[in-house]
């Protein structure tokens, strides 16, 4: 089974991977535009990761966790928080920490840096922004940056992980746009890139099209609509 790749809008995916995991990453569902309308309750879910406290991207995962029971993986102050709001605790193996890879579902999760901010919608402190490295049953690696400017380090990103796939925001404003997403195009080595974070709210003017026409030779940037399933 290859891997599938949902964009929900926004920042918000949904992975299927290879060994019929169903993960979703920053499932800001309700409240999201651009989320369609047939995915505003998932169906299942074996697995929720979170690379930020901001709203927008914890979104829905408290309500998909008392759903189905699943675990949430998030940086070791968010995923304290979660933990406040009733998110079930796994000892350590569900909080790790930058440069900490974790073996959930069988997968592997590890956090990265990435430049921005991070608190919860009550002020709460979250620890810092992560970027992540999703290594699924064969091998397979999808790199969330989360969200954040470019930054030299992402070509140690590139180096140690090598991921398949970059996804990357690309809206500006709050994130880096399209210019500093095609550099970081450059320092992670990748062929691929899913862009996000655009389109949501009109602050976000980035697209795809201004990714494609900056983007170093030979990479493929893929777009999916909001809902749309492409394999990777």
């Amino acid at each position: 089974m290859a891997t599938e790749l949902t964009w929900l809008g926004h920042s918000a995916f949904r992975v299927d991977s290879p060994g019929g995991k169903r993960i979703y990453v920053d499932p800001f569902l309700s409240g999201n535009p651009k989320c369609p309308e047939s995915e505003l309750e998932p169906e299942r879910c074996d697995l929720i990761l979170v690379t930020h406290g901001h709203g927008d991207h914890t979104g829905d995962a408290v309500a998909i966790h008392e759903r189905f029971g699943c675990p949430v993986v998030a940086q070791v102050e968010l995923r304290a928080w979660f933990t406040r709001q009733g998110v079930a605790e796994d000892g350590m193996a569900n909080s790790p920490n930058k440069g900490g890879t974790v073996t959930v579902e069988g997968v592997k999760i590890t956090l990265t840096d990435a430049n921005h901010s991070s608190s919860t919608a009550d002020g709460t402190y979250a620890g810092e922004p992560c970027g992540i490295v999703l290594e699924l049953e064969d091998g397979f690696k999808l790199y969330f940056a989360g969200d954040t400017n470019v930054f030299g380090d992402m070509s140690l990103i590139g180096r140690i992980y090598s991921p398949d796939v970059a996804v990357l925001p690309i809206g500006d404003h709050f994130t880096m746009g399209p210019g500093e997403a095609a550099v970081a195009l450059e320092l992670l080595g990748v062929v691929r890139c899913v862009p996000c974070h655009y389109g949501t709210f009109g602050l976000l003017t980035g697209t795809p099209d201004n990714l494609r026409g900056l983007a170093p030779p030979g990479i493929e940037v893929l777009s999916p609509d909001p809902g749309e399933t492409i394999e990777l």
